[in-house]
């Protein structure tokens, strides 16, 4: 008896020591996971800041070039000054402009007038004045830039290249720019828990924007990581390193290790500019704390298991002693079952137990109320999932045969399946027991994680709204009117101007643009604000008609064969008539947008399953959306349109106002095979159920 109850013993020891084993290597790989995924998002992050910053300096040299171009046109320098100082005042960054010739003389400068006292002199004078000349130095059309010139009023740099008069040689344009709002994309990374921001400008030396004890860092050499990864920075090179925690301590850090992504910011005919986030992972120990929480859980549920079967094993084997003895033990093992069996019946977690042949024993009352039917003991595994798809039986095949051949745990951590017919997102974990009992083999535990992603999704997307609020309220008081007050300038002059000439042409492209960004400015402000829809029963063929007679001649210039395929027994929407008839406009322009020549676009509609009124579709059999963009197309200011030919909002709006009136969108799409966007819209409501009866329409 002794004997056989070290046995026992040993085998639990075993079992346990194997539990503990798994769990250290699964907490081991979602750590890894995490870090990798910091990376991922931090990495893209600023590739996009980057991305910003560069279209800046891009501008920047643009418009030196486009002065440039003005003075080798010909005449005096002079003769240019009211253009060169209507580029200075409508660029807001702009603080002075100077024209030096060939040797080193200052032939002109401009200063804005709502620039700092002081602008002819020290420091700013001499900043011009050696931009200049290094331009003058460098080969023509050569982008320099000065070091940087750290004040109160902000962070000024100069940026200066050459044109070649015909009558005088070279002359070198420079101007003063006050870059610290060019930095606001990387001031937002910065603001973000946890992270600081390091920033090299042209001469490779660190800006106002970086984190001081980081800019101290790349300076002293004392940190060996950091400063390989400011060597990369200073190289051009984009990639991410970690930092020990001796080193992000060093630095300012709590005490953890860290993560620094660097990517470089190219300049056109330009030195480089590069830019780097440090992340510590302190915030990473609390979601492995709840992930060795649920996985403790599960390795206590398989020791519970175990140790009734071991149970089960002492009192057979002293059955042989006594019946009376034996016949206490099994009812007492009855009743450990029991109890076992009611745990499993309660938790919200499926588990579904397999035998050696890979078919049903059990299943607890959580996964048989997923199902709706009694799933059949004896049966194989695909019975239990009926609506699922082949694919996902067999990747819960290939996730049992894996337990088995490495006798551990095995998991699947926030896969999208569709185990029950719609998709959603689940942690499954295939458990191996011991091979005693041929009817309990494996047991099968299903976790549907989809409202907690979901809520996290809410959560990020209120988080964006709310920060999108605050920017659009100060972007449209701090720019929206000294544009109009720029507009009505250039107005004037071009009412001043004789029609075709350059200035004229040049007026008009300054009015063009600044029509663009007052209504970039209208889409941003209408998207953050929280726009009530008037909702009430609303026919949906009537829209769709008015949205094919609007778009109908825009279909025709762009070869585009639009059309609607309405089905039978549509009821009345709880919509705002406007507020729909926008959302099928956009989702049909953004259609147009992704079809060739020759392509077609079809809206249609069927009735919805129960609670829905009608399920919507926008199909085109356009170019598609890549896979890894797919996630992205309703995140403001995303676009994969060119430059200047979209904001990002469009989508962003459509999601909003299919959410305040409560319905769900979604997005189906191959890389060069269409794209398909469902709307699933609400019914109207009952007579005091959603509205008083009588009333002609409520607030959503």
């Amino acid at each position: 008896m002794r004997r056989r109850a070290a046995i026992v013993l040993a085998v639990l020891v075993t079992a346990l020591a194997a539990i503990g084993a798994a769990v250290r290597v699964l907490i081991a790989r979602d750590r890894e996971a995490l870090l990798e995924e910091l990376e991922r998002e931090h990495h893209a992050q600023l590739q996009e800041a980057a991305r910003r910053f560069g279209d800046d300096l891009h501008d920047i040299g643009d418009n030196l070039r486009f002065a440039g171009g003005l003075l080798a046109s010909g005449g005096a320098i002079r003769d240019h000054e009211r253009e060169l100082r209507t580029l200075v005042e409508v660029v807001g960054q702009y603080k002075a402009l100077s024209v030096t010739d060939a040797s080193g003389r200052q032939a002109l400068f401009i200063a804005d007038p709502h620039a700092p006292g002081g602008i002819r002199s020290e420091p700013y004078a001499s900043a011009l004045a050696s931009t200049s000349r290094a331009a003058l130095a460098a080969e023509p059309g050569a982008l320099s830039t000065s070091l940087p010139i750290l004040l109160a009023e902000g962070e000024f740099r100069a940026f200066a290249t050459t044109a070649r008069r015909a009558d005088q040689g070279l002359v070198a344009v420079a101007v003063l720019v006050d870059i610290r709002p060019l930095m606001a994309p990387f001031r937002l990374l910065a603001a973000q828990p946890g992270t600081r921001l390091l920033m090299l400008g042209a001469h490779g030396r660190p800006t106002s924007a970086s984190d001081p004890a980081l800019a101290r860092a790349a300076l002293d050499g004392a940190t060996p990581l950091l400063q390989e990864g400011v060597a990369r920075m200073r190289a051009g090179r984009a990639s991410c390193l970690r930092l020990p925690e001796q080193e992000a301590v060093a630095v300012g850090f709590d005490a953890a290790p860290a993560v620094m992504c660097e990517v470089p910011i190219p300049v056109a005919d330009g030195d480089p500019w590069s830019a780097a986030t440090v992340t510590s992972t302190r915030t990473l120990a609390a979601h492995e704390r709840r992930v060795s929480l649920r996985i403790g859980g599960a390795a206590l549920l398989v020791t519970a298991f175990l140790a009734v079967f071991a149970a089960y094993v002492v009192a057979a084997s002293r059955r042989a002693v006594a019946l009376r003895e034996a016949q206490r033990h099994a009812d007492r093992l009855a009743h450990l079952h029991e109890r076992v069996r009611k745990i499993l019946d309660n938790i919200p977690t499926g588990v579904l137990a397999l035998s050696a042949g890979r078919t049903i024993s059990t299943v607890n009352r959580a996964l048989q109320d997923r199902l709706g039917a009694v799933a059949p003991a004896g049966q194989p595994l695909a019975s239990a999932f009926p609506r699922a798809p082949g694919a996902v039986h067999q990747r819960l095949d290939a996730l049992l045969d894996r337990a088995q051949r490495a006798g551990e745990v095995q998991s699947l951590f926030g896969e999208r399946l569709a185990l029950f017919g719609d998709e959603g997102q689940f942690n499954v974990h295939a458990v191996p027991l011991e091979p005693l009992d041929p009817e309990v083999r494996a047991l099968l535990v299903v976790e549907d994680i989809s409202n907690v992603r979901a809520l996290e999704s809410q959560l990020v997307r209120a988080e964006k709204l709310a920060s999108i609020g605050v920017l659009a309220a100060g972007v449209a008081h701090e720019i929206g009117t000294p544009l109009g007050v720029v507009r009505g300038r250039a107005e004037y002059l071009l009412g001043k101007t004789a029609a075709g000439s350059t200035h004229a042409s040049g007026l008009g492209v300054i009015i063009e643009q600044i029509d663009q960004v007052s209504r970039t400015l209208r889409q941003l402000l209408d998207f953050s604000r929280i726009q009530p829809a008037a909702a009430r029963p609303t026919p949906l063929e009537p829209i769709v008609e008015n949205v094919l007679e609007l778009l109908g001649l825009e279909a025709q210039r762009r070869s585009i064969a639009l059309s609607a395929a309405l089905g039978p027994g549509l009821s009345p929407m709880w919509a705002d008539p406007d507020q729909l008839q926008q959302v099928l406009v956009n989702l049909v322009l953004n259609a147009f947008d992704a079809c060739a020549s020759g392509g077609r676009v079809v809206v249609g509609a069927s009735p919805g399953e129960e609670g829905w009124a009608a399920r919507i579709t926008v199909q085109d059999d356009g170019y598609g959306v890549p896979e890894e963009l797919r996630a992205r197309v309703f995140d403001p200011f995303f676009t994969t349109k060119k430059r200047g030919q979209g904001t990002g909002l469009g989508l962003a709006i459509v999601a909003q106002i299919v959410r305040n009136h409560g319905g769900q969108i979604e997005l189906e799409s191959a890389e060069g095979g269409g794209t398909r966007v469902t709307v699933l819209w609400p019914s109207a409501p009952r007579a005091g159920a959603g509205a008083e009866e009588g009333s002609p329409h409520v607030a959503v």
